[in-house]
């Protein structure tokens, strides 16, 4: 609607996770390194954890954009809590037979899968997003599925993603052997108030836009009310734009954020977290803005 008034290729601020678009913060590039560094050495279990819209599902599939050939990677990336037998739902990640098979033999078969690629040179890995839905039973049942080594590594490394409740499911007793075997674990942090700065400007530079048609004050409102979450920089950018399409403004400026805050506000839809880290205040206290 608005990319050639404002001279876009594209919408730079999509919700869908583009890993062409992915600002490497020093959080991100900290985040990326270490995935990069388990997958490498094969290590045992890596975990990444952060608040919803920080970028992890964005942040993963740049790792897979990444990867060779050579590496054999299973992505589960739709958990709930009625997931029902993790066996079926990895075998399916790597294209194996699951119908109609027993545990044990779903077992054994995905161990013989693990030996095979071993002894082939491709190392495996398993990806599991929003991993906290899981419970104990499902991360129980990973865990299980992992136990094959060949003296010095292991033949699946495991890569689990998910939101905060993660890092405190992990703490559960039941899960301590689980737990024993992390020798990778970060948690990616919303943005600081630069980083919002920087990531609107290199999207729009993406998108082929002018990083200026964001003012200092509607760049700093929105860093305020997004609580630097990315996914909410995107919402409120995206809809500013539109706002500013709409008013034929060539430049947003801090009067259109404050309507788009002021208009959410209305409708009861979120904008931040209310912590207002940024000191500027948040969604409740739009109207003010």
């Amino acid at each position: 609607m608005y990319e050639n008034f404002y001279g876009l290729r594209e919408r730079p601020f999509a919700l869908l996770p583009d890993p062409s678009f992915l600002y490497m913060s020093k959080r991100h590039a900290t985040a990326l390194t270490l995935l990069q560094y388990s997958i490498q050495n094969r290590q045992g279990f890596t975990v990444i954890t952060g608040e919803v819209g920080c970028g992890k599902t964005t942040l993963i599939n740049r790792l897979l954009d990444e990867v060779g050939p050579e590496l054999r990677v299973g992505l589960i990336n739709f958990t709930h809590n009625n997931f029902g037998e993790m066996a079926e739902w990895i075998m399916m990640a790597y294209g194996l037979e699951y119908k109609g098979k027993t545990q044990v033999e779903l077992y054994d078969d995905f161990v013989q899968f693990l030996i095979r690629e071993y002894a082939a040179g491709h190392p495996v890995v398993l990806i599991v997003d929003e991993a906290q839905n899981l419970g104990v039973k499902g991360l129980e049942e990973v865990r299980m599925l992992s136990n094959v080594n060949a003296q010095k590594d292991y033949l699946l490394h495991l890569i689990l993603v998910g939101q905060p409740e993660l890092h405190d499911l992990l703490k559960k007793h039941e899960l301590r052997q689980l737990t024993q075997r992390v020798s990778v674990a970060y948690n990616l942090e919303p943005f600081s108030f630069g980083d919002v700065a920087a990531y609107i400007a290199h999207r729009m530079k993406v998108a082929g836009g002018d990083p200026a048609v964001f003012a200092p004050e509607a760049v700093r409102l929105i860093a305020a009310a997004s609580d630097g979450i990315p996914r909410l920089v995107n919402t409120l950018c995206d809809l500013c734009l539109v706002y500013g399409f709409s008013a034929e403004r060539a430049r947003i400026d801090g009067a259109t954020v404050r309507s788009v805050l002021r208009d959410r506000v209305r409708m009861g839809l979120p904008v931040g977290r209310g912590r207002g880290r940024s000191g500027l205040g948040n969604s409740p206290k739009a109207e003010s803005i």
